[in-house]
C-alpha cells in the first residue's frame, strides 16, 4: 500500500436507475477536499511476502493470490493464557470528525438517489483523520481540532500521522518531511495537539512493512525516528494509544515484520500499545486477526500490546487476481468498534474512508460517490 501526500480518491460505478451518475458526471460525483487531510491513496507494493510456515510467497501485489492467504480461522488458534486474559482497555465510543469528504458530499447532494445509502452506511460511521501533508506551522492546531472535538463528546478520535521521509519509496505517495530531523520536529508539533483525552494514533502506514527499499543504515535511522515518535506521542498524552505498522496478512512474514517492529520500538510500552494492519487494504478480518496475533507473539513485549485492524473495505476479502486499485466486488467491512470480543484485538477501525478512490474509478484524492455506493451496497 502506498499513499500520495494530500490525495484521497474514491471510485466506483453502479448500474440500473443510477447509470446517469457515472464517470461522465464525475464533477458532481466527487466531493471537494476537506480542510483536514484525507486518507491518502494507496498504490501497489513491490514487496513479495516472504515464505514462512504459516504463509507461502505470494504475488508482488498487496493483495496476494488465494494460495498465499491463510485459511486457518483465528478462533482455531489457542492463544497463550495471558493473551486470553487480556481485554480491550480503550473505553468509549469512536469519534466521527465533522470535516470529511463524504460528509461534504452528503451535505451537498441531498437529492441524489444514492444519498440515503451513502449517508447511513458510510457517512455516519467514525473514521480516522489523516495528516498527510508536511505543514509544521499548522499541524498542532489541526490535530487539536480533532482531539478536542472528540473530548467534548466523550469519544475517541483516530488520527494518522503520515509524513515520514521517503514514504512509499518515492512512488505514488512520495512526500512527507524533508528529512528525519524535520520529521522529529513535526512529530513534536503533532504531539502538542493530542490534548489529554483518549486518542488512537495509527503511526505512519507502510513505514515498517515497506522498509525493504531502504539501505540498512536508512532503515535503522527511520526505525529510531519511529521509536522516538512513539515515546513523544505517549509522553505528550499518557492516554494516547500508539500503534505501529504490521503491514497485512498478504505481505511480510510475521517473524520478519516483528523483527523490524522491535527495532522501531513497537515492543516497548514507553513507545507503543501494539500494531495495526490492513490499512487501505482488503484482507479479511479473520486473516488479519491471525496475522496480528502471530506478529505480536513474535514481537514479544508486554501482554498489554494489542492490535487494531482496518476493516473499512474488507467485507468481501481481497480479490483473487491481486487487483489493488479500486477492485470491483469489494464491500464495507465490520463497523468501527473498540469492543471486538477477540483476545489482543483492540479495535476494528475505518482508517481508509470508504469511497476515497485508489485512483482508478475516480481522481486520486477525492471522494467519489459511485465507488462509495458500490462498496455500501455490495
Amino acid at each position: 500500500m502506498v499513499v500520495t501526500a494530500s490525495l484521497v480518491v474514491v471510485a466506483g460505478a453502479f448500474a440500473g436507475v443510477l447509470a446517469a451518475f457515472d464517470d461522465g458526471r464525475r464533477a458532481s460525483d466527487e466531493a471537494g477536499p476537506p480542510e483536514v487531510s484525507a486518507s491518502p491513496r494507496l498504490a501497489p507494493l513491490p514487496a513479495v511476502p516472504s515464505p514462512s510456515p504459516t504463509a507461502t510467497a505470494g504475488s508482488a501485489s498487496p493483495s496476494p493470490s488465494p494460495s498465499a492467504r491463510r485459511t486457518q480461522s483465528p478462533r482455531a488458534m489457542k492463544p497463550e493464557k495471558k493473551q486470553q486474559e487480556r481485554t480491550t482497555t480503550v473505553a468509549g465510543r469512536l469519534y466521527r470528525h465533522p470535516d470529511s469528504q463524504v460528509l461534504d458530499w452528503v451535505r451537498s447532494h441531498s437529492g441524489d438517489p444514492r444519498h440515503a445509502v451513502i449517508a447511513s452506511r458510510i457517512a455516519e460511521q467514525p473514521a480516522a483523520v489523516w495528516f498527510a501533508d508536511y505543514s509544521p506551522q499548522t499541524v498542532t492546531a489541526r490535530v487539536a481540532a480533532v482531539t478536542s472535538g472528540g473530548a467534548a463528546l466523550g469519544r475517541v478520535p483516530v488520527v494518522v500521522p503520515y509524513a515520514i521521509p521517503g514514504r512509499d519509496c518515492g512512488g505514488h505517495s512520495q512526500g512527507g518531511a524533508p528529512g528525519l530531523d524535520a520529521y522529529d520536529a513535526w512529530i513534536d508539533r503533532f504531539a502538542a495537539g493530542l490534548g489529554s483525552g483518549e486518542v488512537i494514533v495509527v503511526l505512519e502506514p507502510d513505514s515498517v512493512a515497506q522498509a525493504e527499499c531502504l539501505s540498512a543504515g536508512e532503515r535503522a535511522d527511520r526505525f529510531a525516528s519511529l521509536a522516538r515518535a512513539g515515546r513523544v506521542l505517549k509522553a505528550a498524552n499518557p492516554r494516547a494509544r500508539v500503534y505501529f505498522d504490521a503491514g497485512h496478512s498478504g505481505w511480510n512474514a510475521p517473524g520478519k515484520q516483528a523483527a523490524w517492529l522491535r527495532q522501531a520500538g513497537a515492543a516497548s510500552p514507553e513507545s507503543s500499545d501494539g500494531v495495526f494492519s490492513n490499512v487501505s487494504n482488503f484482507h479479511t478480518t479473520a486473516d488479519e486477526i491471525a496475522h496480528d496475533r502471530r506478529v505480536l507473539d513474535a514481537l514479544g513485549g508486554p501482554a498489554s500490546l494489542g492490535a487494531v485492524i482496518d476493516t473499512s473495505r474488507n467485507g468481501n476479502g481481497a480479490p483473487a487476481d491481486g487487483e489493488w486499485c479500486d477492485p470491483a466486488g469489494r464491500g464495507l467491512g465490520r463497523s468501527p468498534t473498540l469492543s471486538t470480543g477477540e483476545p489482543r484485538i483492540d479495535g476494528y477501525l475505518w482508517v481508509k474512508l470508504p469511497g476515497e478512490s485508489d485512483g482508478c474509478k475516480g481522481r486520486p484524492g477525492t471522494f467519489t460517490a459511485s465507488y462509495a455506493y458500490d462498496l455500501a451496497s455490495s
